[in-house]
């Protein structure tokens, strides 16, 4: 990376360009309705919510503001330009969600020598096992009308971000959105974007991210929005020592479809081997404190692996456990 000292003419456009994107952020959720803020059940792709990887579930889900490993590609684009420009890095993620459904990503992020910045492709998935087909006329649960059918929901997308100034990050990615239910299926688009700035002060940072940014989805005779998540948040070192880390994290959420949102969240590491988190979802309707723990441990000469858990407490729908592997190569 190249970077001229004392261009001002760039910081200004870089602090335009952050500026700008805060003030989409709190128009754009307006645009689903400018009355109100609760609007529960009202907006398509609600699975484009869900916290992807153990290591930000167990955080309490405040990770704009970190965002330094593959599960960037959903929390803030942006951070993957953190990544090791020699390395590339793979990440495997799995929740078990209520009623049954399985929720599970996959990231790779990648650079190419000759062009500046990071790379990453991702794909993630809500899916039920076959439930039998039932009619008026055929309610037995367990024979129907002997046929099945299943329903699931997948996002593939692929992600963009580079350095700007040696402290300023931004990225962007476009995503498929596409919803299946029996013989009936929908696509559309969507856009994220998002940024990260490292203050120089105690390891803070503060990161801002847009997400799903697109148009209204139709599924089978109906038309919705799906929704677009505004976040913005920050991370600071607690303290640095030879064997012991901890960095802290908050994090507010604008979704159009509920009240705003807060996380806050911690990361211990003890010898940079053992990793012990904890967090809290406040104002969710089914989110509320979380946990987790993570090993990093070497695979081979040159790559080192993560293994990370966490969970949720979904209040009345139980709880959700996350499983996460990663691997830096």
């Amino acid at each position: 990376m190249e970077f001229r000292a004392g261009n001002r003419e760039g910081g200004l456009k870089v602090k335009r360009f952050v500026a700008a994107l805060g003030l989409v952020g709190v128009l754009l959720p307006a645009t689903a309705g400018a009355d109100i803020f609760e609007k529960v059940g009202t907006f398509d792709g609600q699975f484009l919510k869900i916290a992807v990887g153990a290591r930000a579930a167990g955080m309490g889900g405040a990770f704009v503001g970190v965002a330094d490993d593959a599960s960037s590609l959903f929390w803030n684009a942006a951070g993957i330009a953190r990544i090791d420009p020699d390395k590339s890095e793979v990440s495997f993620n799995h929740a078990s969600w209520p009623a049954e459904l399985s929720f599970d990503q996959i990231g790779y992020v990648f650079h190419v020598k000759s062009i500046p910045g990071a790379f990453g492709v991702h794909a993630r998935a809500l899916t039920m096992d076959p439930m039998v087909e039932t009619t008026a006329f055929q309610p037995d649960p367990l024979v129907g009308t002997g046929r099945t059918f299943d329903a699931g929901m997948l996002a593939a997308g692929f992600t963009y971000a580079r350095f700007f100034t040696d402290k300023f990050s931004a990225g962007v990615t476009a995503n498929l959105v596409h919803e299946g239910l029996a013989e009936f299926s929908q696509q559309t688009f969507a856009f994220d974007v998002g940024t990260l700035y490292d203050v120089g002060t105690l390891g803070m940072r503060i990161g801002m991210a847009i997400s799903n940014i697109g148009s209204q989805i139709q599924f089978i005779d109906r038309e919705a929005r799906i929704p677009a998540m505004f976040r913005v948040g920050t991370s600071a070192t607690v303290f640095d020592g030879a064997e012991h880390k901890m960095i802290g994290a908050f994090e507010f959420s604008h979704p159009p479809d509920n009240a705003e949102r807060l996380n806050v969240g911690a990361e211990y590491s003890f010898r940079k081997f053992v990793y012990l988190r904890g967090g809290y979802n406040i104002n969710y309707d089914a989110e509320g404190i979380a946990g987790g723990v993570g090993f990093h441990f070497p695979v081979s000469v040159v790559g080192k692996a993560d293994l990370d858990y966490a969970y949720t407490d979904m209040l009345e729908l139980g709880g959700s456990h996350r499983f996460s592997l990663r691997f830096l190569f």
